[in-house]
C-alpha cells in the first residue's frame, strides 16, 4: 500500500515519473542495495543484525577489481575471489556469534571496521578502472518492449526468487524462522540452532559477494569508498518490507518491496526537485514508522 501511494503521489507531481525508462532506472538504483538486503533479511529473521554487509561488499569488489586489473588473475578467478572474501566475512560473523556467543550487533560492528580498514589497505586508497568485460557484463542492457533493462536487475530478481524458495519451501527455511522466533524452543525440537545460524551468516556473506559483482557492473570501477551507507540502506529496506527486528517473522519478497519503496521515494523526490538531504530525512521517518508498527504489533501479541 505504501508503495502504491508513493507511486501515485509522484506520478501526480511529475509527468516523467511513470515513463518506462524511469522505472528501469529505479530498478538499477536499487539492485545493489536490494541484494544486500536479501542477506540482511536472512540475518534479521534469526533476530540478528549485520552492520558489516556494506563494508564486506566494498572489500569484495576491491579484491575482484584489483586482481583483474593488477593481479594478473582471470576475470572469473577475480570474481570468485571477491565472492569468497565476502563469504569468509559471513563465516567469521557466524562463528563469533555461535561459538563465542557474542551479540550480532557487536560482532558485525567489529567486522565492519575490519573490512573497512582492509579495503583501504589492500587498495592503497586507489580506484581500479579499465575492467574486463566479464566484470561489467551484468551492467549491460537488453530491451523489453520500449524499456531497457540491465542483466543485473535480472540477477537481483533471481537472488530474491531463489531465497524466497529456500525460506518457504525447504526445511532449512523453516528452521531459520524457528530459530528467530524462539531459539530455545527450536533447540528442544531437535534443530541444531548453531548450525542454522552459521549457515545463515555464511550464506548472507555469499549474497554480499553477489552484490559486489552487481556494484562493479553498475559503476565499472573498483572504489574503496563504495558502500559506506549501504548497510543502513539494506536495514531500511528490510524494515520497510515488514520483517520484524525481533526475528521469526517476515518475507524476502517484502524486502524487495521495501527496497522499491526507498528507490521510488528517492527517485520521485529528485524528479520534483527536493534536495538529497530531505530524501535522507524522509527515509529516516519511514524507518521509524515501520519499526514503531512492528513494536506495537509485538506488544499486542504479548
Amino acid at each position: 500500500m505504501a508503495l502504491l501511494l508513493a507511486v501515485s503521489f509522484f506520478a501526480a507531481k511529475s509527468d516523467r515519473f511513470l515513463v518506462a525508462d524511469n522505472g528501469s532506472l529505479i530498478l538499477q538504483q536499487v539492485m545493489v542495495v536490494g541484494v544486500l538486503a536479501v542477506g540482511q533479511t536472512l540475518v534479521i529473521l534469526t533476530a540478528g543484525i549485520d552492520l558489516s554487509n556494506g563494508a564486506s561488499m566494498a572489500l569484495g569488489q576491491i579484491v575482484m577489481t584489483k586482481l583483474a586489473t593488477q593481479g594478473g588473475a582471470s576475470p572469473l578467478v577475480a570474481l570468485a575471489m571477491g565472492v569468497l572474501t565476502c563469504a569468509a566475512f559471513g563465516l567469521l560473523n557466524g562463528t563469533l556469534v555461535t561459538r563465542i556467543r557474542m551479540p550480532p550487533f557487536i560482532v558485525t560492528l567489529g567486522t565492519l571496521n575490519i573490512a573497512f580498514a582492509l579495503t583501504h589497505i589492500y587498495s592503497n586508497d586507489e580506484s581500479f578502472a579499465g575492467l574486463p568485460d566479464a566484470l561489467t557484463f551484468l551492467g549491460r542492457t537488453f530491451t523489453v518492449g520500449p524499456t531497457e533493462l540491465t542483466y543485473g536487475v535480472v540477477a537481483m530478481l533471481v537472488v530474491f526468487g531463489v531465497t524466497w524458495y529456500a525460506l518457504t519451501q525447504t526445511a532449512w527455511g523453516r528452521h531459520v524462522y524457528a530459530v528467530g522466533d524462539s531459539p530455545g524452543a527450536a533447540r528442544l525440537s531437535g534443530i541444531h540452532t548453531d548450525r542454522v545460524l552459521l549457515s545463515v551468516y555464511s550464506l548472507a556473506g555469499f549474497v554480499y559477494g553477489v552484490a559486489a559483482i552487481l556494484l562493479v557492473a553498475r559503476t565499472e570501477v573498483g572504489d574503496p569508498n563504495a558502500g559506506l551507507t549501504d548497510n543502513l540502506d539494506s536495514i531500511t529496506a528490510v524494515v520497510l518490507g515488514g520483517t520484524s527486528l525481533f526475528g521469526g517473522r517476515g518475507s524476502v519478497l517484502g524486502t524487495l518491496l521495501g527496497a522499491l519503496i526507498v528507490g521510488v521515494f528517492r527517485n520521485g523526490l529528485t524528479l520534483i526537485g527536493v534536495d538529497a538531504i530531505y530524501q535522507t530525512l524522509t527515509t529516516g521517518v519511514l524507518v521509524i514508522l515501520a519499526v514503531s508498527v512492528d513494536q506495537l504489533t509485538q506488544s499486542r501479541q504479548r
